[in-house]
């Protein structure tokens, strides 16, 4: 792997042979957690310039029209955030003589207020090429990281590392983008945190708002060149494009609830793992070709290009005496050239096999393709793939192995139907189908929803006391309360719209392995499993406490008192918000200097909410935690019906009876008839 300097450059051809497409991620940290930025591609000319407005990529605007610039999101990581940037260098515009790469803070943050502030590259299949480390970075509240430039039809790299004072605001313009006035300021530099995904269409200042169609789905653009009359030059608008909720389901003709809706993909007549393995397959690779924005989705994040998708099942190919027939093959055409990834499929409990995916790997290298994708009901941790495999170091291709989740599938089937839009509605209706599908209780692509075989010896040994430090056990168990966590952000994001992930409250550089070794030694002292969780829209951060010894979960939420005001009114205010709030939800007020202050149920607090004053009227509260107690599943197996269904419904309850009703919250719709059927 290549270090850069700033100033430096390096062609990309001298690093890696499969350039094509490449992956940049833009990452930083801090100890708590905590602190976040937005990413942001510019498109310039020879001259230094955009040619027009739509060469700005930003969380409004994340997609180009012909693929060549995709957005692909934020993923956790032990210190903060990544955000990865997929680009398809074969699809860029001649006119195009360079790419910034770009990322700015918002409300008046700064960039040194983060740690590990950097950037790196990876080729198509997946290996990190080079990494530049922006250390200096101080009171500016938008960076260049480097920018993606020409020389003789070459590609290359420069790290620079560029501060702007005036944030996102004074860098796009600087660079020729004509910025709204009249939100610059609001929007630029001051927009909500987590950047949101969006692949339909750019929020547009003085536009009209779209006809509504069906559900989230948006009315499609007109082509380039159509003369269309309009109120003003289009210029992009910051300020994140607001969530477009489904219209309600209509109402049903059926006689009576036993009528069943006729389904594009039956679920109902599977009967062997084996049958649930092909039919998810061929469903899934279906409407990924027939859905563009769905598709390209899924596999852009694995370096596949923007293109013509076409999906295969039942495949051939041959492997020594013994063909193989993987389950699935995904290829994508771009500019006469091909991609191809190979498919392995697990539904249920099914684990995936290490000879089976060490054979496609092969077969992938001997034939040139560039993928091998796993998907099963498992979730991949950072660190620690679910399946060895041995690369051949003497083969010149290189083949990337990557993983998939029936979780993340649903999640992003969600995101696209329920709160972005798709194309059309012949695209929605097929999502729609597809997500019924999964959620079926027959299909077996559920997602995680297995603790393990070490999660009752573990209970036990914890019960007993007779568990000890350094016992591999309680590291499984670790990372499958590390997968568990995951996928509820999933879960609960694909349901609200936004984004839920995990907080990693670790200092920069900590090695994941490490980290959970540590949180196994925890475990095994005192019987406890903790997550925090960072919703968008809602104060504070959602605590998760699992107390192995009592049976019990807890989930809280700290939030701080208000800068101005009477402690009294601050109380009031505080009950009146949660008029609608479970009467056993604990309050605690926290206060400067002590372990804690005066704490009671909703319930007695209602009709005296000076009860949750300090006595002392010296003691200066600094906020209040809230927390629901549940018990938790009572089954001791690894069924979804026990402890992984009351995680999920304990982060559903508190989210939906006392988040909602914070300050800075964004409600969550009720869902229709339909939804609360099939999930």
């Amino acid at each position: 792997m290549h270090e850069m300097s700033k100033g430096s450059n390096v062609s990309l051809a001298a690093l890696s042979e499969n350039i094509d497409s490449v992956i940049v991620s833009l990452g930083w940290g801090s100890s708590t957690g905590e602190g976040d930025a937005d990413v942001s591609v510019l498109l310039l000319d020879v001259n230094g310039k955009v040619r027009s407005d739509a060469d700005f990529y930003f969380y409004n605007n994340p997609v180009a029209a012909d693929g060549s610039v995709q957005l692909l999101g934020k993923t956790p990581t032990a210190d903060g955030n990544e955000d990865r940037i997929s680009f398809d260098l074969t699809a860029v515009s001649s006119e195009v003589d360079r790419i910034v790469l770009a990322a700015s803070r918002y409300e008046g943050a700064r960039f040194g207020e983060l740690e590990g502030v950097k950037l790196a590259l990876a080729d198509g299949g997946g290996e990190e090429l080079l990494r530049f480390a922006i250390d200096d970075a101080d009171s500016v509240s938008a960076i260049i990281f480097g920018e993606l430039y020409r020389r003789a039809e070459e590609w290359k790299f420069r790290a620079v590392g560029q501060g702007y004072d005036a944030g996102l605001a004074g860098l796009a313009t600087d660079f020729g983008v004509d910025i709204d006035d009249a939100t610059a300021e609001e929007t630029l530099d001051g927009a909500a945190g987590d950047d949101q995904t969006d692949v339909t269409a750019t929020a547009w200042a003085d536009e009209p708002k779209p006809q509504e169609t069906l559900g989230a789905v948006p009315s499609p653009r007109h082509p380039e060149g159509e003369s269309q009359p309009r109120k003003s030059a289009a210029r992009p608008r910051t300020a994140k494009k607001k969530v477009t909720l489904p219209k309600a389901a209509k109402k049903t003709l059926a006689e009576n609830e036993s009528w069943k809706d006729a389904r594009l993909f039956p679920a109902s007549a599977l009967k062997s793992d084996r049958e649930r393995e092909t039919r998810a397959t061929s469903v899934l690779l279906s409407v990924m070709a027939q859905v563009p924005e769905f598709g390209r989705r899924l596999t852009a994040a694995f370096g596949a290009p923007a293109g013509r998708m076409e999906t295969f099942t039942e495949v051939t190919l041959p492997h020594g005496d013994t063909p193989r027939r993987p389950d699935g093959v995904i290829r994508v055409e771009r500019a006469g050239k091909l991609w191809t990834a190979l498919v392995e499929t697990k539904t249920n409990g099914s684990a995936l096999k290490a000879d089976q995916v060490q054979a496609y790997m092969d077969i992938a290298a001997r034939r040139g393709y560039e993928a091998v994708i796993t998907l099963s009901n498992d979730v991949a941790l950072e660190g620690s793939p679910l399946v060895e495999v041995k690369i051949d170091g003497r083969r010149k291709h290189k083949v990337a192995l990557w993983h998939l989740s029936w979780a993340e599938v649903a999640h992003q089937a969600q995101m696209l139907i329920r709160h972005e839009g798709v194309g059309n509605a012949a695209h929605a209706w097929l999502l729609q189908e597809l997500l019924h599908y999964l959620q079926h209780e027959n299909s077996g692509c559920h997602g995680f929803q297995n603790m393990g075989p070490a999660w009752v010896p573990v209970r036990n040994g914890i019960d007993d006391e007779t568990l000890c430090q350094g016992d591999p056990r309680a590291l499984e168990v670790v990372e499958s309360w590390e997968r568990l966590i995951r996928q509820v952000c999933l879960r609960l994001g694909g349901e609200l719209g936004q984004k839920v992930l995990p907080v990693q409250r670790a200092k920069r550089g900590t090695d994941p392995k490490a980290l959970r070794a540590r949180l196994a030694d925890q475990l095994c002292l005192d019987g406890r499993l903790q997550s925090e969780l960072r919703i968008e829209g809602t104060p504070g951060v959602l605590a998760i406490s699992t107390d192995l010894r009592t049976g019990k979960l807890r989930t809280s939420i700290e939030i701080p008192a208000p800068e101005q005001g009477y402690p009294l009114s601050w109380a009031k205010r505080l009950v009146r918000r949660l008029a609608e709030a479970p009467a056993d939800l604990h309050i605690e007020t926290l206060v400067e200097g002590e372990t804690g202050g005066p704490r009671g149920t909703l319930e007695r607090l209602r009709p005296e909410p000076a009860d949750m004053l300090p006595k002392e009227t010296a003691t200066q509260i600094v906020g209040f935690r809230l927390s629901l107690l549940k018990s938790m599943g009572s089954s001791r197996g690894n069924a979804e019906s026990g402890f992984i269904r009351s995680v999920d419904d304990a982060v559903n309850r508190f989210y939906t009876s006392v988040a909602v009703h914070l300050d800075g919250a964004t409600p969550r719709r009720a869902p229709s008839k339909e939804e609360t059927t099939t999930g």
